[in-house]
């Protein structure tokens, strides 16, 4: 039986991956040199998937408490995942209506309040700043120099917001607009989390279909490290930094330190990121003070580092434990890396993403030191005597 000529378009496995690479350096040249429009449209992209991406986000904050109200609270109901959600759905509404009615009145009346009394701080440190120079013979050139530069860009600070309230009504349009998106995003994150189950299974159903058998476990595996450290790490810091908002106003109320409600919320919000959140926080409500009232800032610049060294040293590592894994050089990477690439959300979420890699490259590591004859303090293991 004559064997069929094999046809000359036909590939096989290596031509077929030849093909994939070169197409894929076509590919990666051609988005090169034309990046704006790659960016453009990534861009119009993400606005289009934006509801599901923040959907995404709130189903991913609340899994946690429905996990729990689901396996602790409705265990023996029937429903018990529709119960979860709903409970904690009501919760978070909750909360919400809480900061609206609590919180961002206050937080508005005195940014109101620091507008319109700007000038009269200004003068009340200018003043103050004369006395100085009196009473300790300092060299007023410069430290008049330097209270007229600070008063100059407080100036400006409020300039600012004062030509920025009438574009509030546009903002409000725009927020007006943009209600259909969030309630978009809403019912996407209720359909994520009512249907974790299905999804996961239809996920891991399209991760067998394209990757070999024996590489699936290890994605899996690897996808259930990465998910254990992201929600430990940002269930923690938002629980640290609520804590921490909560005290700091507790501390400045007790002090009668100024706006006490707005530095709280300007501390507990920068707390989120690490590492520097302390510092983005305290270096404007320091200077919102020094205008106020230098001494209240000075007061604050205490009551600040020592909230701090409680959080870093007691609070923060009580709650976060060792969620991450990474030494304080490695979280110092991660900030700056991660804030230079991808801003807020990169200093916010490097530090997670960064201990994912962290663990890869370790258990990577060990695998070849076991291999080499070598243990995990890089010391080489000795080998039993053969009988």
């Amino acid at each position: 039986m004559e064997e069929k000529p094999q046809k000359w378009y036909r590939l096989d496995n290596r031509g077929l991956s030849n093909l994939l690479v070169v197409c894929a350096g076509i590919l990666l040249y051609l988005g090169l040199t034309h990046l704006p429009q790659v960016k453009a449209a990534v861009g119009h992209f993400l606005d289009v998937l934006s509801p599901f991406i923040v959907g995404f986000i709130i189903a991913y904050l609340l899994n946690t408490p429905t996990n729990f109200f689901e396996r602790e609270v409705y265990k023996t109901c029937a429903q018990k995942r529709t119960l979860a959600i709903v409970t904690v759905y009501l919760i978070a509404l909750l909360v919400i209506l809480v900061l609206l009615q609590l919180i961002l009145p206050q937080v508005g009346a005195s940014v109101v309040s620091l507008v319109n009394n700007l000038s009269l701080y200004l003068e009340n440190l200018n003043r103050m700043a004369q006395e100085l120079i009196q009473r300790f013979g300092l060299e007023g050139e410069g430290l008049t120099g330097f209270v007229d530069d600070y008063q100059t860009l407080m100036r400006k600070a409020a300039d600012f917001l004062t030509s920025s309230v009438p574009n509030l009504l546009n903002f409000g349009v725009a927020v007006g607009n943009g209600v259909v998106t969030a309630l978009t995003a809403l019912i996407a994150s209720i359909y994520m989390l009512s249907g974790k189950a299905r999804l996961n299974k239809q996920l891991k159903k399209l991760i067998y279909a394209l990757f070999p058998a024996k590489g699936v476990s290890h994605i899996l595996s690897v996808s259930s490290r990465a998910n254990t450290i992201f929600v430990g790490f940002i269930n923690g810091k938002l629980v640290d930094s609520a804590i921490i908002g909560v005290l700091c106003f507790a501390l400045t109320t007790i002090f009668r330190i100024p706006y006490a409600v707005l530095i709280s919320v300007i501390i507990g919000v920068t707390n989120i990121v690490p590492f520097f959140g302390p510092i983005i926080g305290a270096v404007p409500s320091v200077m919102l003070l020094v205008i106020v009232d230098p001494w209240a800032a000075l007061r604050f610049l205490v009551l600040i580092v020592a909230l701090q060294q409680f959080d870093g040293n007691i609070l923060g590592p009580k709650i976060l434990g060792d969620s991450t894994g990474l030494s304080a050089i490695w979280v110092l990477v991660a900030i700056v890396v991660g804030g230079g690439l991808f801003g807020f959300a990169g200093m916010l979420l490097g530090v997670p993403t960064f201990a994912v890699l962290y663990a890869l490259m370790r258990e990577w590591a060990d695998k070849r030191l076991a291999q080499k004859g070598i243990n995990a303090n890089g010391e080489p293991v000795p080998r039993e005597p053969s009988p």
